[in-house]
Formats: C-alpha cells, structure tokens, sequence
C-alpha cells in the first residue's frame, strides 16, 4: 500500500530538476470499457480524446463518440449482448445517449450509485496507468504524452489477468449480473 516512488542520481545537495518546455497546452481524455466474459480473456477497448485548445475543438467526449465506442464493442465482442454498467458521468446521462441505448436489443444498460468509484473496473484500470507509465513522466510535448499514454494502454491491453483484477478490486463477480438470453443480433 505504499505510494509509487522512483530515484534518481544527482549530485549530493543539489535536487534534480528535469526542463520540460511549456508551450503547449491541452489535455488528453481517455473513455474505456473493461470487457469480461466467463470463459473468454478479458479486454479493454478505449478512445482518447485529444484537446488542444482550438477553435472548435470539442473540450471533452461528445455523447457521439460514446455511442461510437459502444458501437464498436459491439463490432469487437461476438456473441451478442453487452451489458454495460456505468457510472453518472453528465455525458452518460444525456437524452440522446440514453435513447440510444434503450433502442438497441443488444444492449443492457446498468446505473452505478452515485460517488462509487470503487464499484467501476475501469477505475483500477486508470490507476494501473497512472501508477504505470505515467508514474514519474516529464512529457516533452503533447504528442509524447499521447504517444505514452495509447503506448500504457495497449500494454495492460496484452495482461488480461491485470484487467480481471480491476474487477476483482471491486469485490464485483460475473455470475452477479443476469444476462439476458433472448436477445438475437
């Protein structure tokens, strides 16, 4: 349960100080499912959302690019039906959204309660990457900050057991959840 800590070498007294230029601006949003099955290796599909500060630009994920992102898990995971558990992120809650997916037979949709962090896999998987990859980094630029971050994401994607265990963290189980058996493609 200790923090995350590093070293460096640098000559006694005097602290390391790492120069990073500061022109740039923006920031990186990252969306993701944590993909479970019993019986299939568990996975991760995510999107980032790139923010720079242009005239434009959307500041965050837009409900579309949710319903595009559940649109290819559909695509990615055979068999059928997802069923999705979410938390109360506004975009989430927004009538287009939600009309969306009420409208689609392949899909259940599930409300974590409010403030409950620790009930969302996705959470642990968040952790994992910032514990990670970014633990200590000192970016040179926006593109390298992405460059890591998408470099973090497709590592845990390879460890199936490191996304099974953001579920396990949750004290969540696959068998608590009822699928649904009629639902046809």
């Amino acid at each position: 349960m200790r923090p995350p800590r590093s070293k460096t070498w640098g000559r006694r007294g005097i602290t390391p100080v790492i120069r990073v230029r500061g022109g740039g601006t923006g920031h990186v949003s990252i969306a993701g499912l944590a993909c479970y099955r019993p019986g299939h290796r568990s996975r991760l599909i995510y999107r980032l959302h790139c923010y720079r500060a242009r005239k434009g630009e959307t500041r965050a994920f837009t409900w579309t690019e949710y319903r595009d992102l559940l649109i290819a898990a559909h695509h990615q995971l055979p068999g059928g039906s997802i069923v999705l558990i979410w938390d109360n992120l506004s975009v989430h809650l927004r009538a287009e959204l939600r009309a969306f997916t009420g409208a689609q037979a392949w899909l259940q949709v599930f409300r974590l309660p409010a403030y409950a962090p620790d009930l969302n896999p996705v959470e642990g998987v968040w952790s994992v990457l910032k514990r990670g990859v970014l633990a200590n980094l000192a970016a040179a630029s926006f593109a390298h900050l992405v460059q890591v971050i998408r470099h973090g994401l497709k590592k845990i994607q390879y460890r199936p057991g490191l996304i099974e265990g953001c579920l396990a963290g949750t004290g969540l189980t696959l068998d608590q959840i009822e699928y649904p058996t009629d639902i046809t493609n």
